[in-house]
């Protein structure tokens, strides 16, 4: 397929207004016209309808926009990888922390690739899990940490660790004296999290697990694990933490507890999109099974691997 069209479409999807579209792609929008027709001829489907205002997209039309979009930009990493191996240049892995799942095992896998492949260069950023899903369907990631579940075609993800889940309250608070909290306890009290957008499959499995009659009051949303942490430590209400983060910032003036059984649990992941698997990829995948144990790909959301309970938290 012709990946001029596809950039073409890809624009015009966007503006769905051939004459902007054209204007963006700096070509005449006669020209335009005939590419998005011959694009038309070559999928054997209709790809748009014309409107007064411009032109939508058929259901043919959002598919191939969606996918148009992927296959440009693994194109485009391709010939990157082309041009650094021409130009004798050191391969590149790019890889996505999610935000909550620093240390831990997740250092210790980065650290080992690191040792195992020097000669690779490790081009780390740091994102939220829905962030790093759509950098890696955009092919400008080659893997992520993520927090599952994740319920997005194409990608797939090898589960890395399971990790329990605490409960962050004021110093002040009467649950800061228990050992650990039945959920009842925890039905009405005000309660802070990250907006769900930032990582959908891991809010809805944490207010499941603490809130299963109702869901939780809440009362505020901060963006990260540090700041609903702070809020806590001001009274503003309790929050569900993953433990390891919630150790690594160590906060005053907020406790740490647990919950009564069934334990709550959340699970850290490595995602990659089927299409872009490479033999880099294919080393890191390997150091996974390594440090992780052998966990598979998650087609079914079910938790694999996993970190014990360790100590229970103290004041």
């Amino acid at each position: 397929m012709d990946l001029r069209r596809l950039r073409y479409f890809a624009v015009l999807a966007e503006e769905l207004n051939f004459t902007r579209a054209a204007h963006r792609l700096h070509i005449a929008q006669p020209a335009l016209s005939q590419q998005i027709k011959a694009l038309e001829r070559d999928i054997g489907a209709r790809l748009l309808d014309r409107t007064s205002r411009g032109c939508a997209l058929t259901a043919v039309g959002t598919v191939v926009a969606r996918e148009a979009v992927e296959l440009l930009a693994h194109a485009a990493a391709a010939q990157e990888r082309i041009r650094a191996a021409r130009d004798g240049r050191r391969e590149q892995l790019r890889l996505a922390y999610t935000r909550s799942a620093r240390g831990g095992v997740v250092d210790a896998l980065v650290a080992q690739f690191r040792a195992r492949n020097p000669d690779i260069d490790l081009v780390p950023q740091t994102g939220w899990t829905a962030h790093n899903v759509s950098e890696l369907l955009a092919g400008r990631l080659d893997a992520a940490f993520v927090r599952p579940p994740l319920d997005t075609p194409g990608i797939q993800c090898r589960l890395i660790a399971r990790e329990e889940l605490l409960l962050a309250v004021p110093v002040d608070h009467p649950l800061a004296g228990e050992r650990r909290i039945p959920r009842h306890r925890i039905a009405t009290e005000p309660v802070i999290l990250w907006p769900r957008e930032n990582g959908p499959g891991m809010h809805d499995r944490i207010t499941q697990q603490l809130w299963p009659h109702g869901g939780p009051r809440i009362v505020r949303e901060e963006p990260d694990d540090e700041q609903l942490l702070l809020a806590v430590a001001t009274g503003a209400g309790i929050a569900p933490v993953p433990e390891g983060r919630a150790r690594a910032l160590r906060v005053p003036g907020v406790r740490l507890r647990r919950l009564s059984a069934p334990v709550p649990t959340v699970d850290i992941a490595l995602a990659y999109h089927r299409r872009t698997a490479t033999p880099l990829l294919d080393r890191l995948l390997d150091v996974v099974e390594s440090v992780a144990g052998q966990a598979g790909p998650d087609d079914s959301g079910d938790p694999v691997g996993g970190v014990g309970p360790g100590p229970t938290p103290t004041p």
